[in-house]
């Protein structure tokens, strides 16, 4: 299985946040970025006939991989060229999108919101071209309370129709009301549900909360191919070793209802 620098091996969440570049991620897998390639299309697929932007990036609880799923999709969506992509850190508390590309969390979101920054010196360009990060910005004692006031809903406003996409890399569902606070204000959620990690009552109980007509599909993260054969069979011998999966969003909500 490819190894996320933020999981032990044992599959439990390191106590301390190790420095992670989140583009080197799987970096030599060649498995692990043919089904972002297979995630990326069936995204834009759905977002281009719906006519969607907006999209939410979460998880039931936290160390599920969200954030890895919400910038490697970002890349994924940016480098076809086809789409100007904005990569949003809306998990004011951690952050980890905004460390895990390497930029500084000052000024973000929460300097927007506050009125201490514009729009123009929020937005940072990224190394990958036509993707672009707003940081989280700083902590703040109530992210929930920031995210439900009008600023925000302007804030999501002014910003959508400057990109093709944009993707909102939210907390997870259950710890804290950041995420349903604004499940309304996005065009629908990307749901990430790491298997063998996450009891499968807390990903019902999430999806609840957020309204599953608000769940457009889901990743699996962790799925561990059955047998030598199936793997050949599907992936051919280049690929022939254990990997984590990205189950499409149509087999993955089948496979919950």
């Amino acid at each position: 299985m490819i190894k996320l620098p933020f999981f032990r091996k044992n599959g439990k969440p390191s106590g301390v946040r190790p420095r992670v570049d989140i583009f080197a991620v799987g970096k030599e897998d060649r498995l692990f970025h043919e089904k972002f390639k297979g995630l990326r299309a069936t995204v834009e697929q759905k977002a281009d006939l719906h006519q969607m932007r907006l999209l939410g990036i979460t998880s039931s609880i936290a160390n599920e991989g969200k954030t890895v799923t919400c910038a490697h999709l970002g890349r994924s969506l940016a480098s076809t060229g086809r789409k100007k992509v904005l990569l949003v850190d809306v998990d004011i508390r951690k952050a980890d999108l905004t460390h895990g590309m390497g930029e500084r969390r000052t000024p973000g979101l929460t300097e927007y919101l506050l009125g201490g920054a514009t729009l123009q010196q929020i937005i940072h360009s990224t190394r990958v071209p036509n993707l672009s990060l707003i940081a989280s910005g700083i902590e703040v004692n109530s992210p929930a309370d920031l995210l439900a006031g009008d600023r925000f809903k302007s804030f999501l406003k002014e910003i959508r129709p400057m990109y093709d996409m944009i993707l909102l890399d939210t907390p997870p569902v259950l710890p804290v009301a950041d995420t349903p606070t604004i499940r309304d204000l996005t065009e629908g959620f990307l749901f990430v549900y790491r298997v063998g990690f996450t009891p499968y009552a807390m990903l019902r109980q999430a999806m609840e909360e957020l309204g599953e007509k608000n769940v457009l599909g889901a990743v699996l993260n962790g799925v561990e191919v059955a047998s030598d054969s199936y793997y050949r069979k599907y992936y051919g011998a280049y690929y022939h070793r254990n990997e984590v999966a990205v189950i499409d969003s149509k087999k993955t909500m089948e496979a919950s209802r």
